[in-house]
């Protein structure tokens, strides 16, 4: 996986991304967060718990270049902190940080709730028109969708389509890659989600 790592060009007012992540998460192999981390030059990973919060992430969510946003189902959320598309850049333009709670959904509930230094943030509350394709672990809902999924939704939304469609192919590559070593099956490198990802890389590297 390392070998096909997208490489994106950086530009100013690029949007960054900021893991909130719960307990073991880091440590399943199912996670996607570090998709994220190879794709968004901007992204910072934070561990979560209940009595502590890291200064660092203190630091990051009040530093005045970003607009953080906590993405979460505006559905359990007090109507007026909840947006559906990033507010209007201000004289300072600040850049969009998307604040993803990395977690399975009981946690990310809990998370939520638990967090009050999360509170003065305004919540974005996705639209998305599809469905979740995530294949590595269940959920009840078709509206679910895995972390690196959601990123690629808030991409789209800061207007950084490549970025978006560069993740979006890197995790079918890792999908991929990953039920076939499950299965102790070589990997296909030349189906249909490798062929897309090494297009996108070509396009990123022009």
């Amino acid at each position: 996986m390392c070998a096909l790592r997208p490489v994106l060009p950086r530009h100013p007012g690029q949007a960054g991304v900021c893991l909130l992540m719960a307990d073991i998460e880091p440590l399943k192999p199912s996670n996607t967060g570090w998709l994220i981390a190879d794709v968004v030059a901007d992204t910072w990973a934070f561990g979560w718990a209940r009595t502590a919060v890291d200064l660092g992430l203190l630091a990051l969510l009040a530093d005045p270049q970003w607009q953080p946003y906590v993405v979460f189902p505006g559905e359990f959320v007090a109507p007026e902190r909840v947006v559906t598309e990033l507010l209007p850049a201000d004289a300072e333009a600040k850049r969009p940080l998307f604040v993803l709670l990395d977690a399975t959904w009981p946690e990310a509930r809990k998370m939520f709730r638990k967090s009050p230094y999360l509170d003065r943030l305004p919540v974005l509350s996705l639209q998305p028109d599809r469905i979740s394709h995530y294949k590595l672990r269940r959920s009840r809902r078709d509206d679910h969708f895995c972390t690196s999924e959601v990123a690629a939704l808030c991409l789209e939304l800061a207007n950084e389509p490549q970025a978006a469609q560069a993740l979006e192919a890197y995790l079918d590559v890792f999908t991929h890659r990953y039920l076939q070593a499950k299965q102790q099956l070589s990997a296909d490198a030349d189906n249909a989600a490798h062929q897309r990802l090494r297009g996108l890389r070509h396009v990123c590297a022009d």
